[in-house]
């Protein structure tokens, strides 16, 4: 979590509900943590950056408890005014606008800035690495145009590949879904767009909610919301999060659906709860009925964080499909990448509706109802198809559970695990208070959100 590396000793952090009036970064409300010692009921609580975990990047920190004087409050607004993006949405629209009027010899994009360039700021961008002749092509696939924000610790902008995307689109046209919130999903967006100005009877619209502001230069505000999706954060304010309320609630809510595919490393409990508050303003239609509803969602994680989504979303559940990156080195296809993807789709659809490419080698148990990868075989014992990895799992008596392929039984530990291993286990109980039979999320001595 953010800042905590900074912090003396050894100690595990936990996300608390921050209270309204929280302190801002430059990435809006910081979330708050506090701050555990192995055998301490109680730590002390601070706030740190939303969105970055490494303070090199953000270095917000303030103890909940601390008094911040007037002469640094005044301090810290103006830092945040000064890295805010030199030009808003509306005028990044009506530079577009004036851009594409251009011959094609006069667009330009300055790879250093990240930036459309028109004629009167070419000599300001003269020593910059620039692109010349930008195409309509390029300006309706900017995902590939801008560098992509590879930062594990901040932004990790992994974009799907051709093939992941495609089939993701073709998914959502043959459930009946009308309208995407494509949240953290650029390249699904564009591809969205790209069909619809292509194609007259293409029907399916995109809203994109990104916390990378650059992309504000190729969409209009009816198309993207500059929006921190760790902290529910929209940085236009009550307009912006109006035009995304709006989008989810025409045709009372319908045939809309949720797809969001945020940074690996980022914290399960913030993202879930951003997730809730956006199924909350959907929920916010005239339509009468339950108010525990969720709107259709894919949530797009590696399968190892499945315990952690199902804590927040009971309903979910993980398909075997892997989802391939273009510029992940291990996260695709082929001879430079690991074959096997650990990235998977969470729904809480029915998981026989979501039909998996057979060419691909997926194929369906009529006893689980639902699409499985070919190497994930049915465990009779289990009564389920059991693998996570694409492998074939080994059921363990012992365990009464299946099991990697490559896992041993080991009596000392009284579980399974690789057979080249250390024999650690302890007695110590639970990291917060030390008493057996929990874990540290678990303990009932933490307040929790």
């Amino acid at each position: 979590a953010a800042a905590g590396s900074e912090l003396p000793g050894s100690a595990a952090l936990t996300l608390l509900e921050s209270a309204p009036g929280a302190p801002c970064c430059p990435h809006g409300p910081a979330l708050l943590f506090v701050k555990t010692s192995q055998g301490k009921e109680d730590g002390r609580r601070f706030y740190a950056c939303s969105a970055c975990r490494d303070r090199k990047d953000c270095n917000f920190f303030q103890w909940e408890d601390e008094k911040v004087s007037e002469t640094r409050l005044a301090a810290r607004e103006e830092y945040n005014r000064s890295h805010q993006p030199f030009f808003t949405h509306r005028q990044n629209v009506d530079r577009y606008k004036n851009f594409v009027l251009l011959p094609l010899s006069k667009r330009r994009f300055c790879q250093e800035c990240q930036q459309l360039l028109l004629p009167a700021e070419w000599k300001k961008h003269s020593d910059h690495q620039v692109l010349c002749e930008i195409t309509t092509a390029q300006l309706k696939s900017p995902s590939q145009l801008l560098y992509p924000l590879e930062n594990k610790k901040t932004n990790a902008q992994y974009l799907f590949a051709d093939r992941s995307c495609q089939f993701l689109l073709n998914l959502l046209i043959d459930l009946g879904f009308r309208r995407v919130l494509s949240v953290g999903t650029p390249r699904l967006h564009e591809m969205i767009q790209s069909k619809a100005s292509q194609e007259e009877e293409f029907n399916v619209r995109s809203l994109l909610l990104d916390i990378d502001f650059r992309y504000s230069q190729f969409y209009t505000e009816d198309e993207f919301c500059h929006y921190n999706m760790f902290n529910h954060h929209f940085f236009g304010g009550e307009a912006v999060r109006e035009t995304c309320r709006k989008f989810l609630c025409e045709e009372n809510g319908e045939r809309v659906i949720m797809v969001t595919d945020p940074p690996f490393g980022g914290l399960v409990e913030a993202l879930a709860s951003s997730f809730k508050k956006l199924m909350a303003m959907w929920r916010e239609t005239e339509k009468e009925g339950d108010d525990n509803r969720e709107m259709p969602m894919f949530w797009i994680f590696p399968y190892f964080f499945e315990s952690r989504i199902l804590d927040f979303f009971p309903s979910f559940s993980m398909m075997d499909y892997q989802v391939d990156y273009d510029n992940h080195a291990l996260y695709k296809h082929g001879k430079t990448g690991r074959r096997q993807s650990p990235v998977r789709i969470f729904t809480n659809l029915t998981p026989s509706m979501i039909v998996l490419p057979e060419e691909e080698g997926y194929r369906f148990c009529t006893v689980c109802q639902r699409y499985v990868s070919s190497g994930n075989q049915h465990c009779e014992i289990c009564n389920s198809c059991t693998s996570k990895d694409g492998r074939r799992w080994k059921h363990c008596a012992l365990c009464k559970k299946c099991v990697k392929p490559s896992w041993f039984h080991c009596n000392n530990c009284n579980c399974c695990t690789l057979q080249k291993h250390s024999c650690e286990k302890t007695d110590t109980g639970c990291f917060v208070c030390g008493k057996a039979g929990h874990k540290r999320s678990a303990c009932p001595s933490l307040s929790r959100s």
